[in-house]
């Protein structure tokens, strides 16, 4: 829900970006799991203070967010 009201208050249109709610992608012990695709980054541990720093970083500007340790989960 985080990731669509973001998405909204950024008047990011429909279609441009889709978040799908899943089960476990694999890592369940780290918690809440994001993965953005196409570049598949993956995003463990994932809190709803993270997803304003992941809308606006990473689906913004393209970068993936660094201080989130993305892709962590397969280390």
């Amino acid at each position: 829900m985080a990731f669509n009201m973001g998405l909204m208050q950024r008047a990011v249109p429909p279609g441009q970006v889709l978040v799908s709610a899943t089960g476990c992608l694999g890592p369940c012990e780290q918690g809440p799991t994001v993965v953005v695709y196409p570049d598949n980054t993956w995003y463990s541990k994932v809190t709803e203070a993270d997803v304003a720093t992941i809308l606006d970083e990473h689906i913004a500007k393209g970068a993936p967010v660094e201080k989130l340790n993305p892709d962590a989960a397969w280390r």
